[in-house]
């Protein structure tokens, strides 16, 4: 946002080269070849700014498209005149959010699943989240997608040569696919078995759990190193959960703190906060269990906490104090631990729920056809699967999912 250094202005479409020969009264510059240009108003011949003019003939775009780059100075002013006087020319509006992206989409520069770690890669606030969006931005998964596509056209193939020319003398009398769809299959089932994207997008989600006065409200603000939660000697104090958002070791983690857990409350209000911690515990990618190591749950991480003022025995994993933080650093590093066995490994692309959703169903498609006597339902059955494949990349009909997708993008994007 302005003001800044350097304002960039993009036009993409027909019209940008004439944008240009009207804002310079000049010819077009050297494709690909930053020039020094004044831009002058068209309608009043006023001076808007000297910048630097790049042009870009398609198709080899961005966008797949025509388009023009100015680089004004990035004052509020100087951009707000620009764009004014672009407003004015004919042909030419304001771009929508992600639109740019969308039209590379469209023109075929890049496919969905390249769109979608664009905008990742956008939002991106951890190496690790950085790390993941460029590999599926630069086409690791697209590259399997259009080998699996591959696989599955040319098995079509051949089972259409058996349902179209079965009376012919140079086809068979039936084609056996199985072993070809078997290897297919166990290759999206071991994608499907990897970690998804969702952990590197959100965090790992760590929940510090116990009975009332263990120290978890204590521990979670020394873990932010501020203090969000209020910190009490009242049992009952914290009631509802807190979350917070933080990064260790480029890995994101959302750090939940919630009421304290046992069963002799007559608080209504503390029930229900008791109720939702049970249930955030039940679903946490991470539990901090500073209560009786005995009760913790299954695969908890044991604590004992205030290990400044008390003693533990050998049946915890971990001591520390949030006071003088002690065992903080072997925390932080058990965390980051734990992320790298639920997050992908940084050569590994995971797939987001959509992806994920659409190669089951393009492996539940070839589990049917391998399980089909008859060669018809076998070419069906492959149909659906790479119905299914063209709807991961963008190529079938998705009006509705691209106006979701881009309408996260920024402006210019």
């Amino acid at each position: 946002m302005p003001p800044a250094g350097i304002g960039v202005v993009r036009v993409s479409g027909q019209h940008a080269g004439d944008v240009i020969t009207a804002l310079t009264a000049r010819p077009l510059p050297p494709p690909r070849r930053a020039a020094l240009r004044r831009l002058v108003d068209p309608g009043n011949g006023r001076l808007l700014d000297e910048a630097l003019l790049l042009w870009f003939p398609g198709p080899a775009t961005a966008t797949g498209e025509d388009l023009a780059e100015f680089h004004v100075h990035g004052g509020r002013a100087v951009i707000a005149a620009v764009l004014d006087c672009l407003a004015a020319q004919p042909g030419l509006r304001a771009a929508e959010a992600g639109e740019f992206t969308r039209r590379a989409l469209l023109n075929g520069r890049i496919d969905l699943i390249e769109a979608e770690a664009l905008g990742d890669l956008l939002g991106a606030e951890t190496e690790a989240q950085r790390r993941h969006a460029l590999l599926m931005h630069e086409g690791m998964l697209s590259r399997a997608v259009d080998a699996w596509q591959a696989t599955l056209l040319a098995l079509s193939a051949r089972l259409e040569a058996v349902l179209d020319f079965s009376g012919e003398d140079d086809v068979g009398e039936g084609v056996d696919i199985s072993r070809d769809l078997v290897g297919l299959r166990g290759e999206l089932e071991r994608w499907l078995s990897r970690p998804r994207a969702e952990r590197l997008r959100d965090g790992i989600r760590v929940v510090l759990a116990g009975p009332p006065n263990a120290g978890k409200s204590s521990l979670f603000n020394a873990l932010l190193g501020r203090d969000a939660a209020i910190v009490s000697e009242i049992a009952g104090t914290t009631r509802d959960m807190i979350e917070a958002p933080m990064q260790i070791g480029g890995h994101a983690f959302v750090l939940i703190d919630v009421a304290g857990l046992r069963d002799d409350s007559a608080d209504a209000i503390e029930l229900i906060g008791i109720d939702r911690a049970r249930r955030a515990v039940a679903t946490a990618d991470v539990v901090l269990w500073l209560g009786e190591p005995a009760q913790a749950p299954a695969g908890a991480l044991r604590l004992g906490a205030q290990s400044d003022v008390r003693s533990h025995g050998d049946d915890i994993d971990l001591a520390l104090s949030a006071h003088s933080g002690d065992g903080l650093d072997a925390l932080a590093a058990q965390l980051v631990a734990r992320a790298e066995q639920l997050t992908p490994r940084p050569d590994e692309a995971a797939l987001n729920t959509r992806q994920a959703a659409l190669i089951a169903e393009a492996s539940d498609a070839i589990a049917d056809a391998l399980s089909a006597g008859d060669p018809l339902l076998q070419a069906e059955s492959l149909r659906v699967a790479r119905g299914a494949f063209d709807s991961l990349t963008g190529r079938a009909g998705a009006e509705a999912m691209f106006d979701a997708l881009f309408g996260a993008f920024c402006i210019g994007k």
